[in-house]
């Protein structure tokens, strides 16, 4: 009698433990799933907060501007009918000029309240800039606000470089240009001026569904 019962008490104990350890299984996996379920939900949210962009002078104000490495356009394009909305959480913010450093920033976006971002650029005193000799390329882009590259270079928005009183400098040999829009083909050709000559270039994006890739 009293072996069946240290049989029947050592199965009721491998039962128990065997509970136990099933129910902290089940609270482990609860509270993994409590603690991730805040960041979930920010996500899940569908909700949206404004960006806002403020900038002293005129460099700063035509400087691109980059969110989650999609490019957005000029900072002071970004507003009204272009203003920027993101989604609830954090996102990465670059900000680009020819002849200065870029400037990285991160912004937690919150529904309730927009995020100002102030732009302030620091010159980049390794750059060097085209001398006497320079070659003038002139380039009327569609649409305007698409991002030139020149040499993998960040260097402006199209309406930079067009028009009457816009062009860009550039020093004597070959050198990739590219021009890329969010919405439309990526535009890029090899070109080689020469000293001191001016040329004109018309650059009309290729619509497509894809966005543009830098």
């Amino acid at each position: 009698m009293n072996v069946m019962c240290r049989g029947w008490d050592r199965r009721k104990v491998k039962t128990m433990r065997k509970n136990i350890l099933l129910s902290l299984l089940s609270l482990y996996a609860f509270l993994v799933f409590f603690s991730a379920a805040p960041s979930m939900h920010a996500q899940d949210t569908g909700k949206t907060g404004e960006v806002r962009f403020t900038a002293d002078n005129q460099d700063e104000r035509d400087a691109g501007v980059w969110i989650d490495g999609k490019y957005a356009g000029y900072v002071k394009e970004l507003k009204g009918d272009r203003k920027v909305m993101l989604p609830a959480g954090e996102h990465e913010i670059s900000i680009r000029q020819a002849g200065f450093k870029e400037l990285m920033k991160k912004v937690v976006v919150d529904p309730e309240q927009p995020q100002t971002v102030a732009v302030v650029l620091e010159e980049n005193p390794t750059l060097t800039f085209p001398g006497a000799d320079a070659a003038e390329l002139r380039l009327d882009i569609r649409p305007k606000r698409a991002a030139v590259f020149m040499d993998e270079h960040y260097m402006g928005h199209g309406s930079d470089f067009g028009g009457r009183f816009h062009s860009m400098l550039v020093t004597p040999g070959k050198h990739i240009l590219k021009v890329t829009q969010d919405g439309y083909e990526p535009y890029e050709m090899e070109i080689d001026p020469t000293a001191k000559t001016k040329t004109a270039m018309v650059i009309n994006l290729k619509p497509s569904d894809k966005p543009a890739a830098q």
